[in-house]
C-alpha cells in the first residue's frame, strides 16, 4: 500500500501546499506517518477528491466553519486532513496553532522547513530544540484560550512522545484547565482516547491529575482519592484505579508473560478487533478499568468488627460508567460494553472459592457474561493483578489458573440451537409464551451444557419433570 505521504506529494506537490504540525514533527522523530495534517492555499475540497480518487478511500468535510475535509484511506489505515491556511498567509497559519514542536511547516512538494517566529525571530533549529529536549511549550501565551482542549492535548502529546511539560506552559495549563467546560465532548472524548491509550497510561492519568485537568474531565475519579479499602488490597481506590489501567496494559502488551499464558495469543487477537469509536476491545477495556471502582466512594461502608465493603458498587459503577460515557457523548456500544465489564468484574473472583467448578457453574457463567466472556475474565485478571494485600501471591496464582481455563471454555463457547424451540415446547406442554416458559428453555440449556440432555426427547422428558417439580403449568 502506498505510504500517505507518498500520496500527498504524488497529488498535491504542485500546488501551494505544505505538511503541517504533528505531520512535521513526526517526521523529524522517525514516527510512523499515517496522520497528515495539510495546510492548502488553494481548493480544499478539490484536493481531498483529488486523494480519495487516487487511493479509493473516502473523503468528507470535517466542518463547515473550517473548511477542512478528511481523506480516509483503505481499511483506515490513514487519514489525511487537508485545511485552508488559516490567513491566507503560512506565518499567521502556523502562529495559530498551539505547542512549538507542531509550528512547523514543510513544503508538500519538498523544500526546507518553516518555522513561526516567535517574538524577533524563532529559527527552526530553536525549535527542533525542543524536540531533542523532549519539551512541551506554548508558541504563545495565547495558545490555551484560543482553544481549551490544548490543555488535554498537553497531557497527551506528554506521554504519548514522552515529553516534559515546560514550567511556564504547565502553569497555563492549570490556570486554563477550566474552560474544558466549554469544549465539545466529542474533542475532549478523542483527545482522552489517546491519553488513556497511552503506553504508560496510570502516569498519563496522574498527569491529567498534576495538570489540573482530571477536575475538568473526570471528577468523579478524583473522588476515588483516600478511599481506604479492605486487607486484600495495598493501595486506595484512586491508587488501585491505575495500577488496574496499567495492568490492562501489561497484558495487551505481553498477554502470555503477564499471566494469561497460552491462551494470550488468541485471547490478544481476539480483543485487538475494533469494537466502536475507533477502539478496540482492548482500548474499550481501558475506560473499563477507569471506571469500573468509580461508584466506591459511594458504597463504602464498614461492619461492625471493622472490615470495609462496597457493597453494590458492580452495579452502581456500571450505572455510572454508562452516564460518563454518555456525558462524552460516546457510542452506545462502547458504553454497553464498559458497563458490562464493570458491572461483572467481581464475577469470577467468586467462583474461585467454588472450585473445583460443576459444568453448570462454568456455563452461568459464560451465559451470563455473553458475549463478552473473553473480555470480562481478562480484566478481572488486571484487577485481580492490582490488587496485592494480605495473601496476594496465592490468590494471584489461583485466579489466573481458573481464569485460563475460563477462558479456554470461552473461546470454545458457541452456543448451539436449542433441542427444543420456545414454540415446539409451548405446544407440548400446553404452556402459554411467558416468563416461565423462557426460564424452562433456559435451564434445559444449561442441562444440555452439563452432559444431562442430547436428544430433543430428552429435553421434552426434562421439561415435563420439571414443571412437575414446580406444581404449576
Amino acid at each position: 500500500m502506498t505510504a500517505p505521504l507518498d500520496t500527498v506529494r504524488e497529488v498535491l506537490g504542485a500546488e501551494r501546499a505544505w505538511l503541517v504540525g504533528g505531520a512535521v514533527r513526526d517526521e523529524l522523530l522517525g514516527r510512523p506517518l499515517d496522520d497528515l495534517d495539510v495546510a492548502l492555499d488553494g481548493d480544499v475540497a478539490a484536493a481531498a477528491k483529488a486523494l480519495r480518487k487516487r487511493t479509493g478511500g473516502a473523503a468528507f468535510p470535517l466542518s463547515e466553519a473550517f473548511g477542512g475535509w478528511r481523506v480516509v484511506g483503505p481499511q483506515h489505515a490513514w487519514h489525511v486532513d487537508v485545511l485552508p491556511l488559516l490567513g491566507g498567509d503560512l506565518q499567521a497559519d502556523l502562529a495559530a496553532r498551539d505547542f512549538t514542536i507542531n509550528a512547523m511547516a514543510r513544503p508538500v512538494g519538498g523544500g526546507d522547513l518553516v518555522a513561526r517566529p516567535v517574538g524577533a525571530a524563532m529559527r527552526v533549529h530553536e525549535v527542533a530544540a525542543d524536540l531533542a529536549a523532549r519539551r512541551l511549550r506554548t508558541v504563545a501565551p495565547r495558545a490555551l484560550t484560543a482553544d481549551p482542549l490544548r490543555t488535554l492535548r498537553a497531557v497527551r502529546l506528554a506521554t504519548e512522545l514522552g515529553l516534559t511539560i515546560e514550567a511556564a506552559t504547565l502553569d497555563a495549563v492549570r490556570a486554563n484547565a477550566h474552560g474544558l467546560a466549554g469544549v465539545a465532548p466529542e474533542r475532549t472524548f478523542a483527545e482522552l482516547k489517546r491519553v488513556v491509550g497511552a503506553r504508560r497510561p496510570g502516569d498519563a492519568v496522574r498527569l491529567m491529575q498534576d495538570a489540573g485537568v482530571t477536575a475538568h474531565v473526570l471528577p468523579e475519579l478524583l473522588e476515588l482519592r483516600g478511599i481506604e479499602q479492605n486487607v486484600f488490597h495495598h493501595r486506595d481506590v484512586y491508587d488501585h484505579t491505575l495500577e488496574v489501567l496499567d495492568a490492562v496494559a501489561a497484558l495487551q502488551d505481553d498477554p502470555a508473560g503477564a499471566g494469561l499464558g497460552e491462551e494470550g495469543p488468541a485471547v490478544a487477537a481476539a480483543l485487538a478487533e475494533p469494537l466502536a469509536d475507533e477502539l478496540a476491545r482492548w482500548g474499550a477495556m481501558r475506560f473499563a478499568a477507569l471506571l469500573h471502582d468509580i461508584a466506591k466512594p459511594a458504597t463504602r461502608g464498614e461492619l461492625a468488627d471493622g472490615r470495609v465493603t462496597f457493597i453494590g458498587h458492580d452495579q452502581v459503577g456500571a450505572r455510572m460508567a454508562r452516564a460518563i460515557l454518555g456525558r462524552w457523548r460516546a457510542s452506545g456500544r462502547l458504553a454497553d460494553h464498559v458497563a458490562a465489564l464493570t458491572e461483572h468484574h467481581l464475577r469470577l473472583g467468586f467462583l474461585v472459592h467454588e472450585r473445583p467448578l460443576t459444568r453448570r457453574s462454568v456455563y452461568r457463567y459464560l451465559t451470563a457474561t455473553a458475549p463478552r466472556a473473553v473480555d470480562v475474565t481478562v480484566f478481572t485478571v488486571a484487577d485481580r493483578l492490582a490488587t496485592r494485600g494480605r495473601n496476594a501471591e496465592a490468590a494471584i496464582d489461583a485466579h489466573l489458573v481458573l481464569a485460563r481455563a475460563m477462558l479456554a471454555e470461552a473461546r470454545a463457547f458457541d452456543p448451539r440451537p436449542p433441542l427444543l424451540r420456545g414454540d415446539q415446547l409451548a405446544r407440548e406442554l400446553g404452556l402459554r409464551p411467558g416468563p416461565r416458559l423462557g426460564e424452562l428453555l433456559a435451564r434445559l440449556e444449561e442441562d444440555r451444557f452439563a452432559g444431562e440432555l442430547a436428544t430433543p426427547e430428552d429435553a421434552l422428558a426434562r421439561a415435563r419433570e420439571l414443571l412437575a417439580a414446580s406444581g404449576c403449568r
